[in-house]
């Protein structure tokens, strides 16, 4: 079984920057792909960025492209998401997977809770 939590957001000025942190706890050694995805209000979950166990290969939407960087911490499940110059649009609530690959939410086995991030005007 493997439990996520994931925390690091808050309220933040539009153009501004977040740094999400997920932490995954597993009883065995084993690794896994890890991504982000995100639910803002009235919304389907929308996929964000994911990124592989060895940490050499990354997806992101092309929402966030050029502004969210997706990372992992190497022998650990642990994978960071470093959000800069938020938008107003990039408000949700954003949740940690982990056991899967890519854009469809299917496909991952484990979720986090979720952490908020609000970005304002």
């Amino acid at each position: 079984q493997v439990q996520l939590v994931d925390s690091g957001g808050g309220l933040v000025q539009a153009g501004g920057s977040l740094r999400l942190s997920c932490e995954a706890s597993v009883r065995t050694s084993r690794r896994y792909d890890m991504g982000w995805f995100r639910q803002a209000p009235g919304k389907e979950r929308e996929f964000v960025a994911s990124i592989s166990v060895s940490g050499t290969l990354t997806q992101y939407a092309p929402s966030v492209k050029d502004r969210f960087t997706i990372s992992r911490d190497g022998p650990k499940n642990t994978v960071y998401l470093q959000m800069d110059t938020l938008e107003l649009a990039d408000t949700a609530v954003y949740y940690c997977a982990a056991g899967g690959w890519g854009p469809n939410p299917s496909d991952y086995d484990y979720w986090g809770q979720g952490t908020q991030v609000t970005v304002s005007s």
